[in-house]
């Protein structure tokens, strides 16, 4: 149809065909098949554009830390203020775009980003940079949505739970995408070369995403005064929490008193906005939807599988990264999880159905139960080829569980439009929050473990055992060549035997750690299989009673 100036807050006409989903999404009308696929390539880019420059970042810290000359401390504030930001703006994007237009909003935070970090290549300290994360933080948070509805511009009406799909997990392949090209980047200009990257990728999705409009939609006044409350302490409250999940192991949690403070702060900001929202009449959070069963259910099955999901970087990378191995030794692991990740993509296109979203999640966790199995046989001469398979089947089920997640709650959504804001942040959460609860808890389990084996270890560290004393002397043998004193060259053996010990200890440790994410998915596959027995078992009930009394 043809459409003419209106006022925008006016509900248009539309052919049943172009009706927009939701309030606020675009109209679907007919595309021609090259334009099709240009929707498509401009979703897929706009997606990584939103993931990729905070995975450059987080996959190379340690570079970045060496450059900023920044502490570990210091320099782990870059990924956590990109989740701050993140997660706190999706509580105002969704009305935002009801109202004046996801356009408006992707455009004016993509050029704000992208003024942001052309000037941070002319500063170089550590404050300009996480201006620049939490920048992208807010861009990544509308091009996540952005992407989907290009997605489904690329695709019939038939295929459009796959363009949901393609939309929903096609941010995951930011992660291994970093890992293998990253370390040229910084080749070119250090850590300029990374937002260097990173500048001309937000310069040409903005150019796509202008040059390629997408079509309008129904738009409608929905902001309230008493929205912006909300936002002033809930946001706030999510910062605090989110710096206390990413500093809470490495300041660590019972020796720093600014975590207590903070998290004590986030529980007041939090409790204090649920409460203020429960009493509205119109709230910007469905405090009651939101504590349904249902959705709680679903809300806590998303956080667990994050939970086990981040064994991939706090788990494995964190090991070959302790062992001194960088982005260009693990080119075969990246490429290993970058496969699993289209193959679970593809997989969850070819299979998803509305009315069976329980059993791709159910697999995606049996995946991860073997995945975690398979590495808690690592040795200390453990290394990326070893892992190819086990890292190939989690990157598999991290794409394969997310969009039946997704869809499973967005059906409250449709019977119930206003619940859109607060399945907006639930899901944010549980991925954003449940990312970074995931690392906290199994760092602190790896270095509570590690603590164990290493005294078990140092009981055992004594020259009346034999088989010590003989590794003391074959160490002493290796350094006769180098250190003459004898003194000398025993304080050196023991000091290697030392080493060596810690690097078993932790092992042993990382270990621990897989099987403890292995237990987490086995409980949350228990879980959900008593769940829908018990839901099969009340329904057939239901209909013998029923069939008994006609």
């Amino acid at each position: 149809m043809r459409f003419t100036r209106h006022d925008p807050y006016t509900p248009r006409e539309w052919q049943p065909h172009e009706k927009p989903m939701l309030l606020g999404s675009p109209s679907t009308p007919y595309h021609t098949t090259p334009k099709r696929i240009a929707y498509g390539i401009v979703g897929l880019l706009v997606c990584l554009t939103g993931a990729l420059g905070n995975a450059m970042v987080s996959a190379n810290l340690q570079n970045l830390q060496g450059t900023f000359a920044a502490w570990t401390t210091e320099i782990a504030w870059l990924p956590a203020v990109y989740v701050m930001t993140n997660v706190s703006i999706n509580l105002l994007l969704v009305k935002f775009r009801q109202q004046y237009g996801l356009r408006a909003f992707t455009e004016g935070f993509l050029v704000l980003y992208v003024l942001v970090t052309f000037f941070h290549l002319f500063v170089n300290d550590l404050s300009s940079a996480l201006m620049v994360r939490a920048a992208h933080g807010m861009v990544a948070a509308a091009l996540s949505s952005l992407g989907i509805y290009y997605q489904i511009q690329a695709w019939p009406a038939k295929h459009r739970l796959k363009a949901l799909t393609i939309g929903i997990t096609g941010s995951s392949l930011a992660i291994p995408i970093a890992r293998l090209f990253s370390t040229e980047l910084l080749q070119i200009d250090e850590w300029r070369g990374l937002y260097l990257f990173e500048l001309g990728l937000a310069l040409v999705s903005l150019a796509c995403v202008i040059a390629l409009k997408l079509p309008p939609g129904d738009r409608k006044k929905v902001f309230e005064k008493k929205d912006f409350l909300t936002f002033i302490l809930l946001a706030p409250g999510m910062a605090l929490l989110c710096a206390v999940l990413s500093l809470g192991r490495i300041e660590w949690w019972f020796e720093t008193p600014w975590l207590g403070w903070a998290l004590a702060g986030a529980v007041v900001l939090i409790v204090s906005a649920v409460v203020f929202e429960h009493n509205r009449s119109n709230p910007l959070l469905n405090t009651r939807w939101l504590s349904s069963g249902s959705i709680l259910r679903l809300g806590l099955i998303m956080l667990l599988i994050r939970i086990v999901l981040a064994e991939q970087n706090t788990g494995v990378i964190g090991w070959l990264q302790y062992v001194g191995l960088q982005n260009e030794q693990m080119t075969h692991l990246a490429w290993a999880i970058f496969a699993g990740i289209v193959c679970g993509i593809v997989a969850s296109c070819l299979t998803i159905k509305p009315q069976q979203l329980a059993w791709p999640i159910m697999a995606s966790l049996a995946l991860m139960i073997v995945a975690s199995l398979m590495d808690s046989h690592s040795t200390s001469m453990t290394r990326p080829d070893q892992l190819i398979i086990s890292q190939f089947l989690l990157g598999f089920a991290s794409a394969f569980f997310l969009a039946p997640a997704m869809l499973a709650g967005i059906g409250g959504v449709i019977a119930e439009p206003r619940n859109l804001v607060s399945f907006s942040v639930l899901f944010g959460m549980s991925q954003n929050i449940g990312g970074l609860l995931g690392s906290a808890i199994l760092g602190t389990f790896q270095t509570w473990r590690e603590k164990y084996h290493s005294s078990l270890l140092a009981d055992q560290l004594t020259t009346i055992n034999p088989w010590v004393s003989e590794r003391i002397q074959a160490y002493t043998q290796l350094y006769q060549g180098q250190i003459g004193d004898p003194a000398l060259r025993s304080v050196q053996a023991i000091t290697q035997l030392q080493n060596v010990s810690a690097l078993e200890a932790n092992i042993l440790a990382y270990n621990d750690t897989y099987l403890l994410t292995a237990s987490i998915a086995a409980a949350t596959l228990l879980w959900i299989s008593w769940r829908l027995l018990r839901l099969r078992i009340t329904a057939h009930l239901a209909l013998r009673r029923a069939t008994g009394t006609k």
